[in-house]
């Protein structure tokens, strides 16, 4: 029994959800999102919120249950909220700056790392080692976050790259003379 597929997901005032042919849209002050249908699992539109649960009694239906509510919940939240993800950036001359649809590094290598935002983000530099992505879409936030700290992880020597606020970044002590 999944303890998190149980819980009905609550629709908010200014938001209103739509379930028809196999596609669940949500509609909020953030924009629209939209999303289909797994077989296995049953969604019902009650009373101000949307309840999630398995079709049969089979083991992939059980296995789906409590992501597909997950991924409703976030629906609703992204068009409610919406998502941040932050980005510190450790290192002499390393930095960063958002210049429109563009988001330029520099990270150490000879060139500098020019990345194009997706549509439907959001990417602030506040100062020049700090970068913060924002949107609706949970999944896309966290897709280009990845892609943006895969130019230069982190190292465990000196700490140097790119890292998630709140990561916690395993140091190792340097070679004994």
């Amino acid at each position: 029994m999944s303890r998190i597929g149980k819980k009905p997901v609550a629709i908010p005032a200014g938001v209103t959800a739509n379930i028809e042919n196999g596609t669940l849209t949500v509609k909020g002050p953030k924009g629209t999102l939209s999303m289909g249908l797994a077989d296995d699992v049953e969604y019902k539109l009650e009373d101000g919120s949307i309840s999630v649960t398995p079709a049969n009694d089979t083991r992939r239906s059980r296995d789906f249950w409590g992501m597909q509510r997950t991924l409703v919940s976030n629906l609703v939240e992204g068009v409610t909220d919406g998502f941040t993800k932050v980005l510190e950036i450790t290192g002499v001359g390393y930095r960063a700056s958002a210049q429109g649809k563009k988001l330029k590094l520099q990270l150490g290598y000879s060139h500098d790392v020019d990345l194009d935002v997706p549509e439907g983000l959001e990417v602030k530099t506040p100062d020049q080692t700090t970068v913060e992505i924002s949107g609706i879409d949970k999944q896309a936030v966290g897709q280009f976050a990845a892609e943006i700290r895969r130019w230069r992880k982190p190292e465990p020597y000196k700490g140097k790259g790119i890292k998630y606020r709140g990561e916690y970044i395993f140091r190792k002590e340097g070679k004994k003379k």
